[in-house]
């Protein structure tokens, strides 16, 4: 009998988001599971890490679990981290993150602490999936997505991935009986048009709150942003090597 592959879960919506619970319950089908998740919020903490803190890990599992859990004081990719250097004994086989409440898709990925867990996990050389999906509510449905989430890790576990590439993974905000399917996308090209609403509090100080609206810029129709508004789960595979390539040759020509 193969044993069973070991699974590091995470997230940034915390270790009591009922995201993550979904994700507990698909991939504890598959494999040997082990949570390292924030315990509290840190969505769009992006790549952040705690250097001017002490960090806290807390296991609150009990000793005969099936499923070890641990919550962490730190980021997203604090969670990595701690999982990789202080709990785990081996490499796992692969890391899974989210499942997000809210897109991921686009822009976003920059922003998103569920993806940079994902690809701290790239760069420690563990195959890793970001899981997202369109519902914001904290009681969305994640039953829905279920079948796709395990059917994606299996076949990430089945074939491996691109040497520092994972997968950003974006599921619509459907029924399963009517999602059309899995597009294999490029990240669209759209932005944030950020505005501050400033507002004063009862005692006259001045204070700002992020709001903004989602511009998407981009007309094709092999974007994620496309897959999504069609009924389509969206992957992109996303490098973590930010060299722009395509710009070398010209600042070679530069008199530096």
């Amino acid at each position: 009998m193969s044993k069973k592959p070991l699974i590091l879960i995470t997230n940034d919506d915390s270790i009591s988001a009922p995201g993550i619970r979904a994700l507990i319950s698909v991939m504890s089908e598959i494999g040997t599971v082990v949570v390292v998740a924030p315990d509290s919020p840190q969505s769009a903490m992006g790549h952040a890490i705690t250097i001017n803190n002490t960090l806290h890990l807390n296991k609150i599992s009990k000793e005969n679990a099936v499923i070890t859990e641990y919550s962490c004081s730190g980021t997203p990719v604090d969670c990595v981290k701690m999982a990789v250097n202080e709990i785990l004994k081996q490499k796992p086989d692969l890391c899974v993150s989210g499942i997000n409440h809210g897109s991921n898709s686009s822009i976003n990925v920059i922003y998103s602490g569920t993806m940079s867990a994902a690809v701290e996990a790239g760069i420690e050389g563990i195959p890793a999936i970001g899981f997202s999906l369109l519902d914001y509510n904290w009681n969305a449905d994640f039953e829905q997505i279920k079948p796709f989430v395990k059917k994606i890790a299996l076949q990430v576990l089945k074939n491996g991935l691109s040497e520092g590439t994972v997968l950003n993974v974006n599921f619509p905000k459907l029924k399963t009986e009517e999602i059309k399917g899995i597009k294999i996308c490029r990240q669209a090209k759209a932005m944030w048009q950020e505005k501050f609403d400033k507002r004063v509090t009862p005692f006259g100080k001045e204070y700002y709150w992020l709001t903004g609206e989602f511009i998407n810029q981009d007309k094709g129709e092999d974007t994620d942003e496309f897959a999504l508004a069609n009924g389509y789960v969206s992957i992109v595979p996303v490098q973590f090597d930010l060299t722009a390539h395509h710009a070398i040759q010209t600042l070679n020509t530069w008199e530096l």
